[in-house]
């Protein structure tokens, strides 16, 4: 949470921004985090009180995270109605959403390109991996409400500890032991 007024204090990172933003270095400035909704929105909230503009904001988004610590519920609406550009990472949690056999790799990159309107980031670590991500977006048609609430009723038993989503829990750096391909 200490993380938003270090970077707006006097000599923090705020002022390299904006020096590199006046410099011509760099076009469009945001943040991203994995942790908790809540740090997401008090630095908007510590951008907005410092009158400085976030023009896009990279955040986890999954069919998991509805249920725990929720940036689709808490952050997502603000960035839409703030017309703040959303950039959604881990659409299958490091890969750890998929251990829970609840959903398949294309559905988590349908249910987060449903829900987002803005860009979804997914790591891709094989030519596997890059023909299943091809054919997801080939095979993609934006979910009807009914069936991202079939989904999200799918998930919601695996969710609601954050054990499927480690990045947002303390136990995250000791999991990508297990799959450190999947640091998505």
């Amino acid at each position: 949470m200490s993380d938003a007024e270090r970077f707006f204090a006097e000599g923090g990172a705020v002022e390299a921004v904006l020096a590199a933003r006046k410099a011509g270095k760099a076009r469009y400035i945001g943040f991203t985090g994995h942790k908790d909704p809540s740090i997401h929105l008090h630095m908007l909230d510590l951008a907005k009180a410092h009158q400085y503009n976030v023009d896009a904001v990279l955040m986890p988004l999954n069919v998991m995270d509805a249920h725990y610590r929720s940036f689709e519920r808490q952050v997502l609406p603000r960035l839409v109605s703030e017309k703040i550009g959303v950039l959604s990472m881990k659409p299958m949690g490091g890969g750890f959403i998929l251990d829970s056999n609840a959903v398949s790799a294309t559905e988590c990159l349908h249910y987060v390109m449903s829900i987002s309107p803005g860009t979804v980031i997914t790591g891709i670590d094989s030519m596997p991996i890059l023909n299943q991500t091809l054919e997801a977006v080939r095979s993609f048609k934006p979910m009807t409400r009914q069936e991202i609430a079939a989904l999200l009723a799918r998930t919601e038993k695996f969710a609601s500890t954050g054990r499927h989503e480690r990045f947002k829990t303390s136990d995250y750096f000791d999991s990508t032991a297990h799959h450190p391909e999947w640091m998505d």
